[in-house]
């Protein structure tokens, strides 16, 4: 029997990076008598009637994202908040949540909708920003969670407390917070370690830090991270903001000095399906060049 009958279809916007899936992908849905929602995106590549996506998140049984990573990540912060298992096809150009390739699709979703599958589950950081008691905003990320400098090549000086403990008073270009799934995203290129995605771990990777003995710190993914732009540095007269903190890359929220971040793990986590032949270790290998000849 098949587990899902109501298949919500997301994908990135550029009609020639991702049409020729979309409408065979559309095709093959259309022939297993689904019934088919598409976002905004898909539906104008496929000239069909859109949907809400809230109304995807709600209704639909398994969603499906066509594109790259960052098109699952945008995708993933919605559905999670509504326990909703996303399968993605892989049109991007690195592809660690997007594992599917396209010449596979139909027979890896054939078994997928069959209930021949692997689910993993990904942790989510939710964070809020405050001047006082002010809340500035808050946002969620299922890679990292990014305090970086604004508007010029200078390093700002913050605090980390863990769990209510300090930790360190550091000078840098800012601060990754990154889950196990974010890891092989900024963390990794700023010098952090790998995390297995089963890892329920969250890591901290400085941001070239004026201090070479300023390590990256992996930490369980309940501990509660508190972040504090030192209050103490003047502004630039023609900059006031120090810094910013953004989520997955977007919704910047801009910081002055004595501001600080909050961040602990989301209440929900991503459910993201694999084809039965899914192998972490083999998509390491393939995405970082592992054993290729220089």
């Amino acid at each position: 029997m098949n587990p899902f009958s109501t298949i919500g279809i997301f994908s990135k916007a550029e009609a020639t990076t991702v049409g020729k899936s979309l409408h065979t992908l559309h095709q093959f849905l259309q022939q297993q008598s689904l019934n088919i929602m598409t976002s905004a995106h898909p539906a104008a590549i496929l000239g069909c009637p859109a949907c809400p996506d809230t109304d995807i998140a709600q209704q639909a049984d398994l969603a499906i994202v066509v594109g790259g990573d960052g098109t699952l990540l945008q995708a993933g912060r919605l559905l999670a908040a509504h326990d909703l298992p996303i399968v993605g096809i892989n049109l991007g150009r690195v592809g660690f949540l997007v594992d599917v390739l396209p010449e596979e699709m139909i027979q890896q979703l054939s078994l997928v909708l069959a209930g021949h599958f692997v689910e993993e589950q990904r942790g989510l950081l939710q964070a809020s920003a405050f001047r006082g008691e002010q809340l500035l905003g808050k946002g969620s990320a299922l890679n990292d969670v990014v305090l970086h400098s604004r508007n010029a090549v200078r390093m700002i000086e913050f605090t980390t407390h863990i769990d209510g403990n300090f930790v360190i008073k550091q000078r840098a270009d800012g601060l990754v917070v990154a889950t196990a799934t974010g890891s092989t995203a900024y963390a990794l290129s700023s010098g952090g370690p790998i995390l297995h995605p089963s890892l329920d771990a969250n890591v901290l990777v400085p941001i070239c830090p004026h201090t070479l003995s300023n390590r990256p710190l992996v930490i369980n993914s309940q501990s509660q991270i508190e972040i504090s732009l030192c209050s103490e540095r003047g502004h630039l007269v023609d900059s006031p903001v120090d810094s910013s903190i953004s989520f997955d890359g977007h919704n910047d929220i801009e910081l002055v000095s004595g501001d600080r971040v909050s961040i602990q793990a989301g209440q929900k986590k991503m459910r993201l399906l694999h084809p039965k032949s899914y192998d972490y270790y083999q998509i390491l290998r393939s995405k970082l060049h592992w054993g290729t000849p220089l």
